[in-house]
């Protein structure tokens, strides 16, 4: 079996892990020349997870996006949300045709506010039924330590988040599979969000007793966001809605977390996203997702503070104060 995986990042070089566990052929692209050679060369990935050996004798890395999809079953995307329009330019809708994709991206399209999932039904006429998202909880830092690990494949087709599953289940990862693709989607673009919020507390002084609200808090705020969306009967108590807040709320391995202690403690954020020198996702997901829930008139406390800080420069105490002001 064949698999391309599109990304070069620390989640993408994770998913190769994976799968190498396995009896499959891994078709890896990534933009990097230098990164390719180095890795045909050294066998790991130079800036991402470099203590990850990967095997030349079933992962081959590409720099030709057309060429890694040909002839393959199944395809991953692991590159983040804001690049992507730019990463797959270059296809059309029969370099996607009857392939099977799964989406290993927690963001949206920064543009137009659009999942994955919905940008290449749209762009590439993919079917949701061919489709499908991978949800933790579940850190590349940690799948790279082989620390025993959860992952939830989610899709309305779930034959083919069976079949998935059986691939991405390994001696350290166990699986699951749901059919709420857009309930688990919306999530976790949610958990990002409340990541980097609760991150800006912490950089401000708050302590554990308030992120513990702000995390209770913020499934209230996820529930009303997904009832909006995509109303159904879920439980968002299982692993691949709550496990995932959680596991980003409060790793030490959550770049949402790292970036907002940053703003909290007084880095712009240009600064705090040079420094970091990898993308946190919830940065462009505030933006998404207070855009869309202003038309809704849901109420965000969570959202609306991350929003107000990061795209309208106000005043980190003041927003604090009313934050702590409307959480219960």
């Amino acid at each position: 079996m064949k698999i391309t995986v599109i990304g070069g990042g620390s989640w993408a070089t994770a998913i190769v892990k994976i799968l190498s566990e396995g009896n499959v052929h891994i078709k890896w692209w990534m933009r990097s020349i230098e990164d390719v050679e180095h890795i045909k060369k050294h066998h790991h990935n130079p800036n991402y997870l470099s203590s990850v050996e990967i095997h030349p004798s079933n992962v081959k890395p590409y720099t030709n996006l057309k060429e890694a999809l040909r002839g393959t079953e199944w395809v991953i995307l692991a590159v983040p949300a804001a690049f992507v329009t730019d990463a797959v330019k270059s296809l059309t809708e029969s370099n996607l045709e009857d392939k099977k994709i799964i989406s290993a991206i927690k963001g949206m399209i920064p543009e137009n506010n659009q999942l994955i999932t919905d940008f290449l039904a749209d762009k590439y006429a993919v079917s949701h039924q061919n489709m499908g998202i991978i949800a933790g909880p579940c850190h590349a830092e940690e799948v790279a330590l082989e620390k025993q690990s959860y992952l939830t494949i989610a899709s309305p087709n779930i034959k083919l988040a069976t079949e998935f599953a059986d691939l991405m289940r390994c001696r350290f990862v166990k699986t699951s599979v749901l059919s709420d693709i857009y309930g688990v989607e919306y999530a976790a673009v949610m958990k990002n969000i409340v990541a980097l919020a609760c991150g800006i507390t912490h950089g401000l002084g708050g302590g554990d007793n308030f992120q513990a609200v702000m995390v209770s808090n913020a499934m209230q705020e996820i529930k009303r966001v997904v009832d909006v969306i995509a109303p159904m009967e879920r439980d968002l108590s299982a692993s691949a809605y709550l496990g995932d807040l959680l596991v980003t709320a409060y790793s030490q391995f959550s770049r949402n977390r790292t970036f907002g202690n940053m703003i909290g403690r007084g880095y712009s954020v240009q600064a705090a996203q040079l420094e970091m020198n990898m993308i946190a996702e919830g940065y462009y997901a505030v933006k998404c997702i207070y855009e869309m829930m202003q038309k809704h008139a849901v109420e965000m406390p969570i959202t609306d503070f991350a929003y107000q800080i990061l795209y309208k420069n106000a005043s980190l105490r003041k927003e604090f104060e009313v934050l702590k002001g409307k959480l219960k």
